[in-house]
């Protein structure tokens, strides 16, 4: 018997980090590379039953004309990565995977998202719910043009300014007599839209997505698993396993600040005040949690064109010894922004769908090693949240979730 199908449906299909996942699922189905960075490919993660790269299907949504294959081009062009022979071989398979993703569904964007729209056939729903009806006919059409087992939805478009929750998202039953009056941020319209649908959801972004209190509701009458969010590549994952390091040494920090540059679609808006401020709350908010107090701290994030893809995080820790003396550490992280998301996002949705075929529901706290700002999860300390992982993944049975 053949292995089930499962779809991976992308919000912002053809951003970098869509584009390098959709090429490295691609790439791993057909042989053309091996799974180093990919988490659920290690050793210990051997016995569980993770669905293979060549069993997904890929869609989605976006509000820009391109491709996966032209996504993936561009960024081998402007930031020399991938190889040429690679594009080649999984052009095929980006292009028939290209074919499945649909105009993008809108409501009140942010002026900086809507200058990004160039599809004509862009759509602009009247009201929440028109557009989540809009969104969840795309998705429900994907899984049954392709005969998918399962399909879970991943959010990796652009951060989007911070969201402030009014009385209506305070309750399911609140939220679904205003979706007709409410304005959503299109993070927690594809949310809602995907959960209500039965398709389990991740939140690669700082931006609200699944946290509103009527959305948790939603995933536990839905009986829906989901996960985020922002994803943890960098900077913030250097300080999940350095700051434990202080204080379990009693080395007191003194400041902590952190300049980030990096180019790209991202960066670019990012480079808007609003939007950064989602971004810059999730990269700082750690610090006191794990320190056990909050030290001055400093994060900066700056778009510098030219590095495209490659992404520069510079770090200066002031920090106490012993008998007064004040000592420094500095780090500086390079790396490139999509090539460190991609094998997490396939980590994510593999272990959602997993979850899904257990009967697991709401919040994925076992994933939090995966994320800056997991949703209810208060351990923050990186060595804790893998073993919360390799403890779940160790298991048979379900998790409770909530």
């Amino acid at each position: 018997m053949s292995e089930p199908r499962v779809g991976l449906w992308f919000v912002g299909a053809f951003g970098g980090v869509g584009g390098t996942t959709a090429l490295g699922l691609a790439a791993l189905a057909g042989g053309h590379a091996c799974p180093t960075g990919v988490v659920t490919a290690l050793p210990q993660f051997a016995h569980v039953p993770l669905d293979a790269p060549a069993a997904f299907v890929v869609g989605g949504h976006d509000i820009r004309q391109s491709s996966f294959a032209r996504s993936a081009a561009e960024l081998h062009a402007r930031s020399n990565v991938f190889s040429a022979p690679l594009l080649s071989a999984c052009k095929p398979q980006l292009d028939e995977w290209s074919a499945n993703v649909r105009p993008g569904v809108v409501f009140r964007p942010s002026p900086v998202i809507a200058a990004m729209a160039d599809r004509p056939d862009l759509r602009t729903a009247e009201t929440s719910r028109a557009a989540i009806e809009q969104i969840q006919a795309d998705l429900r059409g994907f899984r049954d043009r392709h005969g998918l087992a399962q399909v879970v939805v991943v959010n990796v478009a652009s951060t989007e300014p911070p969201y402030e929750p009014g009385p209506e998202v305070q309750s399911l039953e609140k939220l679904t007599k205003a979706l007709d009056r409410v304005a959503l941020p299109t993070s927690t319209l594809y949310a809602y839209a995907a959960i209500d649908a039965g398709f389990p959801y991740a939140n690669i972004t700082p931006s609200a997505g699944a946290t509103l209190p009527a959305l948790m509701e939603l995933a536990a009458a839905r009986k829906v698993p989901h996960a985020g969010q922002d994803l943890k590549t960098g900077e913030t994952l250097l300080k999940s396993v350095l700051a434990p390091l202080f204080a379990k040494r009693n080395l007191k920090v003194l400041s902590w600040v952190g300049h980030n540059i990096l180019g790209n679609r991202d960066g670019q808006v990012l480079a808007d005040p609003q939007n950064k401020a989602s971004k810059v709350k999730s990269k700082d908010a750690l610090l006191g949690e794990l320190l056990g107090y909050k030290p001055q701290s400093h994060v900066s994030i700056e778009y510098i064109e030219s590095l495209d893809d490659w992404k520069t995080a510079w770090d200066h820790i002031h920090f106490e010894g012993f008998l007064g003396t004040k000592m420094t550490l500095q780090f500086t992280w390079q790396g490139c922004d999509s090539v460190l998301a991609a094998p997490l996002v396939i980590d994510v949705a593999r272990l959602l769908l997993l979850a899904q075929r257990r009967g697991e529901s709401g919040v994925m706290r076992d994933l939090a090693a995966f994320f800056k700002s997991p949703i209810a999860a208060a351990e923050h300390d990186f060595a804790k949240q893998f073993d919360m992982l390799e403890t779940y993944l160790a298991s048979s049975s379900p998790r409770p979730h909530g």
